[in-house]
């Protein structure tokens, strides 16, 4: 299957030496078959030693987050697709979010009757596991523990979306979530919180890691985007590529990223 993205080995260091900060996703560009991969973790803990903030968007509920949140060597974690966002602050875990509590608690009900439609209306559809940890949305397994096929999945965005639901499509699941909120929305908003930083004004110096369908708004506004090499999986699907494909797949492929970016910044000094 052909791609529009070069290989990222090809990437001129000048363009990493640019580079201010690393926006990346969870599943299976980090993880694998939902732990994260040693030499991702390594690479992430390498950033990390230089000063390079890291901030890790994902599908994934709040509560599957709060662990990695505490333990992984990153700035924070936005999840459930730019609804919530988690990050320590003096030692202590702070969660915030993108809705007020009554947005939440109005969504909670329609949330939970879509969920029970989508059961009833798409045959084999299952809830994720990690549905209890979830307070903005709903996800539907399609890859994780179950199978659906292409035609289910399709079936599925379309009736979340004829509820007026966004939704999207990840390595593992089918999200779907009431509001305006995104991977983008909610990357400004963590970056402006926890950095003082405004994305828009540096967007040629965020680069950005995605492995999926639900990556492509991303790879589509930061013109240095990546995406590791197992997004070829999902590459008739695809209508926007990153600029660059790494050679490793998930976590190897991060680490890719990460030893050039780190090479770059040594080679500037």
């Amino acid at each position: 299957m052909p791609t529009a993205s070069r290989p990222f080995d090809d990437c001129p260091d000048a363009l990493l030496r640019e580079v201010s900060g690393v926006l990346t996703d969870i599943d299976d560009t980090l993880t694998h078959e939902g732990a994260i991969e040693p030499e991702a973790l390594a690479a992430l803990g390498a950033l990390r030693q230089v000063g390079m903030p890291v901030i890790a968007i994902t599908g994934r509920p709040m509560g599957w987050s709060e662990p990695f949140a505490r333990e992984w060597p990153i700035d924070a974690i936005v999840a459930e697709n730019g609804a919530v966002a988690l990050f320590m602050n003096d030692g202590t875990l702070r969660i915030e979010y993108a809705q007020d509590d009554p947005t939440r608690t109005h969504n909670a009900r329609r949330l939970a009757e879509v969920a029970q439609r989508v059961l009833r209306e798409v045959p084999g559809a299952t809830l994720a596991r990690d549905s209890a940890g979830r307070v903005t949305d709903i996800a539907i397994d399609h890859s994780e523990f179950a199978h659906l096929d292409e035609t289910a999945i399709a079936k599925v965005v379309a009736l979340m979306q004829s509820e007026g639901m966004n939704a999207t499509v990840s390595s593992i699941h089918i999200n779907g979530w009431f509001g305006d909120h995104d991977k983008l929305s909610g990357a400004r908003w963590i970056v402006r919180r926890r950095l003082g930083r405004d994305v828009e004004a540096e967007r040629g110096r965020w680069l950005y890691v995605g492995d999926s369908t639900n990556d492509q708004r991303m790879f589509e506004h930061f013109p240095l985007s990546v995406g590791v090499a197992n997004l070829m999986r999902f590459a008739a699907q695809l209508h926007t590529w990153p600029a660059w494909i790494t050679e490793g797949e998930r976590g190897r492929g991060f680490a890719q990223v990460a030893q050039r970016l780190l090479g770059a910044r040594g080679a500037s000094t």
